[in-house]
């Protein structure tokens, strides 16, 4: 199936638009993260209890609030979770011990609202020492998947090859946590793994590129390098975009009708897909056009010269 048929869309003179896009949209994301002191991350990385509980019938979310002050548990986060009367109760690491911190959440509310009948529908809870490795390991989960990537890229094809990819990595991952970081979205260990999905999808379309471009470059050698790019990434767009369109469906459906515990993680794949696929064609390949024009060509020239 072929959505474009011999297109000659332009990508690589594109390409100052689309960095300076990349740019403004980058700057954003690191403002919001500063402004929020770095994403908020979910209790998988901080430590704390998690409570989802179901009233009958529905209270206002003021009034969880204001119980759980009076009962003096400080810093509890209170949000509503798929039906108006369900809410996920989320409270900072607590005095009680991990197996007791729920019951003192539990308790504080049923004691305090005696007109509700409150039901436990999840509890979860980790440990401020759990929560900080599992904030190391995710860390160094990404910095070494990407460390891979460029050693993978550097051996298939060229080293510069290898830095493109990277440059349009970072850019899908900090976009990304931008995104969660404007909304006020949690990170938590199902965003990682979202975070790594979106670095296998981005670097699976970028790869295919520059498999085309690598042949191109042996069976084209008459024509100028920007062409070559151009040619490129037009003969595989049919491919990038039934590819993404596919997964972008999927990822979506599962944001709509797939509950609230896997919302964050569907969002987080539906926004990669679509910045994954625009990296590929607008930043990865330019940057290959950029690195060339500005140190091999100038090279050339200087070897000339001499």
């Amino acid at each position: 199936m072929e959505f474009f048929r011999d297109s000659k869309i332009n990508f690589v003179g594109a390409m100052k638009p689309a960095f300076s896009l990349s740019v403004v949209l980058l700057l954003a994301a690191a403002v919001s993260l500063i402004l929020h002191g770095g994403p908020r991350q979910s209790i998988d990385f901080t430590g704390g209890t998690d409570v989802q509980v179901r009233f009958e019938p529905a209270p206002d979310i003021s009034e969880i609030r204001d119980v759980l002050a009076a009962a003096g548990i400080e810093g509890a986060q209170v949000q509503e979770f798929g039906a108006v009367n369900e809410f996920l109760v989320r409270a900072p690491e607590m005095e009680e011990d991990l197996l007791n911190a729920s019951q003192v959440l539990l308790a504080a509310m049923r004691d305090n609202m005696p007109g509700y009948d409150i039901e436990l529908r999840r509890e979860e809870s980790v440990g401020p020492k759990v929560g900080g490795e599992l904030r190391s390991a995710a860390a160094n989960a990404i910095a070494l998947s990407l460390v891979l990537i460029v050693i993978y890229i550097w051996f298939r094809f060229v080293f510069r090859y290898g830095i493109a990819a990277i440059v349009a990595l970072v850019h899908d991952v900090v976009l990304t946590l931008g995104v969660f970081s404007l909304l006020d979205l949690e990170v938590s260990l199902s965003v990682i793994a979202a975070f790594l999905t979106i670095i296998g999808y981005s670097l699976n379309d970028t790869i295919v590129v520059f498999d085309r471009i690598r042949e191109n470059m042996k069976l084209r050698r008459k024509e100028s390098y920007r062409d070559v790019i151009n040619r490129s990434i037009n003969e595989c767009l049919s491919r990038t975009m039934l590819t993404s369109l596919t997964t972008f469906f999927v990822a979506f459906t599962l944001y709509l009708f797939g509950g609230p515990v896997i919302h964050d993680f569907a969002f987080a794949l539906s926004f990669g897909v679509v910045i994954g696929t625009y990296s590929s064609m607008f930043i990865a390949s330019p940057v290959l056009v950029f690195w060339y024009e500005r140190f091999i060509a100038e090279r050339k020239r200087a070897g000339a010269e001499m």
